[in-house]
């Protein structure tokens, strides 16, 4: 679950750096009220966090997880 969230905090943060980048446009400064806003700085926050927990899903050894998944499904 925390994987999923962190996932969508991501796509979430890739689509506001897009707009950022292509029409110098920050949505979550736009939606909560400029970038010093204590709402947006939450987010940016959690974007951080989410991209450092999916650093370790790169580094994860998924050999376990995916022997439970073969033996779930046969």
């Amino acid at each position: 679950m925390l994987n999923k969230i962190s996932l969508i905090l991501l796509i979430i943060g890739g689509i506001n750096w897009g707009s950022i980048g292509i029409f110098q446009f920050d949505i979550v400064a736009w939606i909560c009220g400029g970038q010093t806003s204590m709402i947006s700085r939450i987010i940016y926050t959690l974007v951080g966090l989410c991209a450092i927990w999916c650093i370790s899903l790169l580094i994860r050894d998924d050999t376990e997880h995916d022997r439970d998944v073969r033996v779930m499904s046969s």
